[in-house]
């Protein structure tokens, strides 16, 4: 059992074992137990996992804390913080693709189930990647951290600009060089038709596999921000891993919440520009300052008070609406 301790990622074998053996279970008592059947996420369902998803999440931390010590966690529970409030972004626009294709409320848990699975695997071999670069150029930090500042005043620029889905050049691209189906056909991601041309039955997707493929695509452009940013907090690819994919599990599970309440948060996107800008700005701050980093609880307090705040003035500013 000696390959068990074998440094992996500068972590031993046991340790990445343990936690995707956590999260497998996890998606495996989700698919079988609490979405046995396919129907229609309550409000109250979707509260009572979040709070299952986030308890997990903090109790990991704690574990992390006793095997770790205390800087870990503090950079675990502050990448965690980060990468769950950048994902909201990412909820926004994966109700947006469900409402374009009228997925039904019953089917959406399985499109977002599914990419979960995509998820896991993108986000560790961005993550992989990443870890590799700036293991071996540690200027690859600057890099990512002028990318967030970038990023940050992009979307404090475009926050108030509304995309229009119907133009996406990867839906065009399926619907004129794939075969889609205009319906739904139940829970079904693919079905086998006949081609009107041929004659000869085939493969087609359904709206439900598209907005599947959008949804991963839409992952996967959100992590180009998400991956830098929790690399500028911590260089170690498991805090980074473990706190991105607890995040998005958490997020996934409140979506059904959030979905209904996104015009209550039309002004979060500002504190998330801000996030970023400051998340990108603290290495450059710590050089300044002469200091190798800015401490973590530094980082995880301006975090909590940058998101309180676009929390708070979106929910009094939309109050009368």
């Amino acid at each position: 059992m000696d390959w068990l301790f074998e440094v992996w990622l500068t972590k031993p074998l046991w340790m990445w074992l343990v936690f995707l053996g956590l999260v497998l279970t996890l998606l495996v008592l989700d698919l079988t137990v609490l979405h046995r059947k396919q129907h229609a996420v309550s409000m109250k369902e979707s509260l009572l996992t979040t709070a299952g998803y986030c308890s997990l999440a903090l109790l990991f931390g704690g574990w992390v804390w006793w095997e770790m010590g205390t800087t870990k966690a503090l950079e675990y529970y502050t990448g965690y913080v980060v990468e769950f409030s950048l994902a909201m972004d990412n909820v926004f626009v994966i109700a947006m693709i469900l409402g374009f294709f009228k997925i039904p409320a019953q089917y959406q848990h399985r499109v977002l189930f599914w990419g979960i699975l995509g998820v896991i695997v993108l986000r560790g071999i961005m993550i992989g990647v990443g870890a590799a670069l700036v293991a071996e150029f540690h200027w690859v930090l600057y890099l990512f951290a002028g990318f967030l500042v970038i990023s940050g005043v992009k979307m404090l620029l475009l926050a108030d600009h509304e995309s229009d889905l119907g133009n996406n050049p990867l839906l065009k691209f399926l619907r004129k060089h794939g075969r889609v189906t205009e319906k739904l056909h139940g829970k079904k991601f693919w079905v086998r038709l006949k081609d009107s041309n041929t004659g000869h039955y085939a493969w087609y997707m359904t709206p439900l596999m598209v907005a599947l493929i959008l949804v991963e695509v839409a992952d996967v452009v959100f992590a180009v921000d998400s991956v830098p940013a929790i690399f500028a907090i911590t260089t170690d690819p498991y805090i980074v891993y473990t706190s991105n994919i607890f995040a998005i599990l958490g997020l996934r599970a409140l979506y059904f919440t959030l979905a209904g309440l996104i015009e209550r948060f039309k002004y979060l996107k500002y504190a998330l520009a801000i996030l970023l800008i400051f998340i990108g700005s603290k290495i450059f701050v710590a050089d300044l300052l002469g200091l190798e980093k800015i401490p973590p609880s530094i980082g995880l307090s301006v975090t909590f008070a940058i998101l309180a705040s676009g929390v708070i003035y979106s929910l009094i500013k939309t109050k009368k609406a």
